[in-house]
């Protein structure tokens, strides 16, 4: 049976925004990740390439699909390499024909696609991003682990991971330390 993990590390701000890290989306407090990130982005990218060795295969909501596509597909290195490599499965209802190598869309009922997934593969089933599809997962008790680098800068606004309708959720702390000098991770599991 599967693990499914928020991670690739899933970034938010101190106050718990998680949307338009990058900036791309044009929201007005997106890019973020790189402005607060700094020095210590060398240190997080040596923990998302752990993360992704450690993952059986990533799942993905289309947008952040499209997303990580565009960005990974022409890279080399061995991030970029274990990223083209895994298995990907894409939660969407208009994508077709995925380009990314090794890619399988998901259709019809998501939440029993992913249940089905979960009971098909061992190991990590890892969510990059995605926010909108994690907050599904979390609602319909999927989720198992939370991976968290959370970075110094508070936006005020944005797209959270936690919204009103994830309702209560108890977590258990696993492990907690710095990246880089001003990054903090949290590794959390869901309680049930």
């Amino acid at each position: 049976m599967g693990t499914i993990v928020l991670s690739g590390p899933q970034n938010s701000s101190l106050d718990g925004v998680v949307q338009d890290p990058d900036g791309a989306e044009g929201f007005r407090t997106g890019g973020w990740f790189v402005e607060s990130g700094g020095q210590d982005l060398e240190a997080w990218n040596e923990l998302a390439l752990a993360d992704a060795l450690g993952a059986e295969a990533w799942l993905l909501g289309r947008v952040s699909y499209e997303f990580f596509g565009t960005r990974w597909r022409p890279r080399t290195g061995a991030l970029a390499d274990r990223l083209n490599r895994m298995p990907k499965y894409v939660v969407s209802s208009t994508l077709v024909e995925p380009e990314w190598d090794n890619s399988t869309v998901l259709g019809g009922d998501a939440l029993q696609a992913v249940s089905r997934l979960k009971q098909e593969l061992d190991g990590e089933i890892v969510v990059p991003a995605s926010y909108r599809l994690a907050r599904s997962l979390i609602a319909h008790d999927l989720v198992d682990e939370l991976r968290l680098v959370v970075f110094p800068v508070v936006l005020g606004a944005g797209e959270r991971l936690f919204d009103e309708t994830t309702g209560n959720q108890r977590l258990r702390l696993v492990d907690t330390r710095t990246v880089g000098a001003g990054l903090v991770y949290l590794h959390y599991e869901f309680v049930r």
